[in-house]
C-alpha cells in the first residue's frame, strides 16, 4: 500500500533505472548472464512487477503507470529469453567452453589427483625394482606373467595380421566401456568423503609405474611410449579429471567447516561435476577408438607416427583445458 506517492516513485525510480538499464544490455547481447547480475536483474524484476501492481490503484500516474508496465514487459522477455537460452544445449560450446571453465575452477582438487597418482607411479616403480616377484601380484592383464621382451617380439612379428573391422568396433566398445566404469567410480567413490577416490587413484598409479619400469628397464621403452601415447595422452588424463570430480564431491560431502547444508553444497558443485564427467565420457569414447584402431598396431615403422600423434593429441588437450573458455571468464568478471 503506497501511502505517499510521491515519496514512492522517488525511492523506487533508482531501482526502475537499473533495471532498464540491465534489461537493455542483456537484451542486446544475448549471451548467457553471469549468476550474479541474473539474481540482480530477477530481483529488479520482480520489484519492479511488485510496483506496478501497486500503481495500477492510481489514476493520477498514467505516464507512470506506462512506463512501469513497458519496462517490465522488457525485462520479463529478458529473463525468459534467458530462460529459453539455457536449456539449448550446445554441444561444441559446452565442450570448448563450460568443460573447461569448470575444470579450472576446482583445478587444485586436479593438482592433488595428480600427486597422488604420481605417488603411486613412483611405490609400483620401486616395488617391482626391489621385487621383481612382485610384478605378478601387481600388475594386471597378463603383463605380471609377461616378460616385456617377448611381449614386444610376439607383437612386432604379428604387425601384418589385421582383425575385422567388426572386431576392432568390438574391442573400442569394450574399452569404453571399461574406461567410463573406472572413471565414474573416482567420482562416486568421492562421496566416501574422497577416501575412495585416492585409493582408486593410488592403485592405478601402482599398476602405470610397475608397467613402466617393466618396459623401460628392458630397453623397450619407444615401444611404450608408441603403445601407450595414442590413446593414453587422453584416457589417463580423463581419469585424472575423474578423480579430480570424486575429490571435489568428497570436499562438498565434508564441507570444511561451511555452515551450509549438505544438500545445499551439492548443489552448488553439481554443474561443474556434471561438465567434467561429461568431458571425461568424450574423452574416453575417442581413447578407446584410437585404442583399438591405433594403439595396438605396432612395427618399427609405426612407431615415431605413433608417438608424434600422441604428442599433438597431449598438446591438444592441454590447450584446451588451459585456454578454453578464457573470453567467457573474462567477460563475466567484467560485467
Amino acid at each position: 500500500m503506497i501511502i505517499d506517492l510521491e515519496h514512492f516513485i522517488e525511492s523506487e525510480r533508482p531501482y526502475w533505472d537499473e533495471l532498464d538499464k540491465l534489461s537493455k544490455k542483456f537484451g542486446e547481447q544475448r549471451h548467457e548472464l553471469p549468476v550474479e547480475n541474473a539474481k540482480r536483474l530477477h530481483y529488479l524484476y520482480e520489484r519492479a512487477s511488485s510496483d506496478l501492481n501497486k500503481l495500477m490503484t492510481f489514476s493520477s500516474e498514467p505516464d507512470t503507470r506506462a512506463y512501469l508496465e513497458a519496462l517490465v514487459a522488457r525485462a520479463y522477455s529478458v529473463v525468459h529469453a534467458g530462460r529459453d537460452r539455457g536449456r539449448r544445449f550446445r554441444p561444441l560450446y559446452w565442450f570448448c567452453n563450460t568443460f573447461p571453465i569448470a575444470f579450472r575452477r576446482h583445478i587444485a582438487a586436479f593438482w592433488f589427483t595428480l600427486t597422488v597418482t604420481m605417488t603411486g607411479v613412483g611405490f609400483g616403480w620401486f616395488a617391482v625394482q626391489l621385487d621383481p616377484e612382485a610384478k605378478a601380484v601387481l600388475l594386471p592383464f597378463g603383463h605380471g606373467n609377461m616378460d616385456a621382451n617377448e611381449r614386444v617380439a610376439r607383437e612386432e612379428k604379428a604387425e601384418g595380421y589385421e582383425p575385422g573391422a567388426g572386431a576392432q568396433a568390438t574391442f573400442s566398445a569394450f574399452l569404453m566401456q571399461n574406461n567410463i566404469r573406472v572413471s565414474f567410480n573416482a567420482l562416486a567413490f568421492g562421496a566416501l568423503w574422497g577416501v575412495g577416490t585416492i585409493i582408486l587413484l593410488f592403485y592405478n598409479g601402482i599398476v602405470m609405474g610397475g608397467i613402466c619400469f617393466d618396459y623401460i628397464t628392458a630397453g623397450q621403452t619407444k615401444f611404450l611410449l608408441a603403445w601407450l601415447l595414442p590413446h593414453g595422452s587422453i584416457e589417463l588424463p580423463a581419469i585424472f579429471l575423474a578423480g579430480q570430480a570424486g575429490l571435489v564431491l568428497g570436499g562438498a560431502v565434508i564441507g570444511w567447516g561451511r555452515r551450509v547444508s549438505l544438500r545445499m553444497r551439492l548443489r552448488e558443485v553439481a554443474p561443474d561435476l556434471l561438465s567434467i564427467i561429461g568431458g571425461v565420457c568424450v574423452m574416453l569414447v575417442w581413447a578407446g577408438i584410437i585404442e583399438a584402431y591405433l594403439s595396438q598396431k605396432h612395427g618399427a615403422g609405426i612407431y615415431d607416427l605413433k608417438i608424434a600423434f600422441g604428442t599433438v593429441e597431449l598438446i591438444a588437450l592441454i590447450a584446451l583445458l588451459t585456454f578454453g573458455g578464457r573470453g567467457k571468464e573474462q567477460e563475466s568478471a567484467t560485467d
